[in-house]
């Protein structure tokens, strides 16, 4: 039995949905100002990088949230959970693609999810270099903007353009041996440097599907209750501790996401 009534969860979408547009907003002023502000490398990989502009962007997020529904959970990329167990959680990246925003790129995103009794049920997905709000929540469909999206329909790899993403936090060795299994399919793949938004972007049926062998919950969890309601198929992120330790991501249609399982090195659940 759900927690929280339908009317509140559809409420904290809407929230969601508009959160995601202010904060972007304010990421954007930022990006336009990129070569002033003041970078930062977590720990000692060069290549995950944050600004002022992450934290100032997820800061304003969260105080959004804390006036509108003080109870909920929030886990946030850059100041980490509270209530974390909480019926309600906040899942949010305020910037995903920091490299590509630091670097003029206009592939990054803000991303905000929210899980309900420990099901990932809204997602919002705001792109403001191209003004376009992704989002969904459970029962209501996908959309972009203010039309309904669904995953892209081809049968087989060769059909589409696949979505894959990686970090140091695997080695070459679990990644590349995909991208040989795919290329032997007959498959091509982009990386676009936002998780988040290639996610967003199978929902829509741009990409045909999206692999990543370790991907953070903020990151990945309003892209699947993206693809849930578009029709598509994912792996079970949450087991074994998802949320805190982050998980693979692959996803997809279900006659391709069949294929992409035998093509993983990592146990799909």
């Amino acid at each position: 039995m759900q927690s929280i009534s339908e009317s509140e969860v559809f409420a904290r979408y809407q929230l969601a949905c508009e959160i995601a547009k202010r904060g972007a907003e304010i990421a954007f002023d930022y990006y336009q100002r990129r070569d002033n502000l003041f970078i930062e490398h977590k720990g000692n990989d060069l290549q995950d990088v944050v600004s002022i502009a992450d934290r100032a962007v997820e800061d304003i997020i969260r105080q959004y949230i804390s006036e509108r529904y003080p109870q909920d959970g929030f886990f946030g990329e850059e100041s980490g959970g509270t209530a974390t167990h909480a019926d309600c959680i906040w899942v949010v990246d305020p910037i995903d693609g920091t490299s590509c925003f630091l670097n003029g790129l206009h592939t990054w995103c803000v991303s905000i999810g929210i899980i309900v009794d420990g099901e990932p049920i809204i997602g919002a997905i705001y792109d403001p270099n191209h003004k376009e709000l992704f989002h969904a929540c459970k029962g209501h469909g996908a959309f972009l903007n203010d039309k309904p999206i669904k995953v892209h329909p081809g049968k087989t790899l060769k059909d589409g353009v696949m979505g894959v993403g990686t970090s140091h936090r695997v080695t070459p060795e679990e990644f590349v041996p995909f991208i040989s299994l795919l290329l032997h399919a007959g498959g091509m793949f982009i990386r676009s440097g936002s998780g988040a938004l290639m996610t967003a972007q199978v929902a829509a049926g741009r990409l045909i599907g999206y692999y990543e062998p370790h991907m953070n919950a903020w990151d990945s969890l309003p892209g699947i209750a993206l693809i849930n309601e578009a029709g598509g198929v994912t792996n079970n992120f949450l087991i074994n501790d998802g949320l805190h330790k982050g998980n693979v991501v692959l996803m997809a249609n279900p006659e391709v996401y069949s294929q992409l399982v035998k093509m993983v090195t990592q146990k799909i659940d």
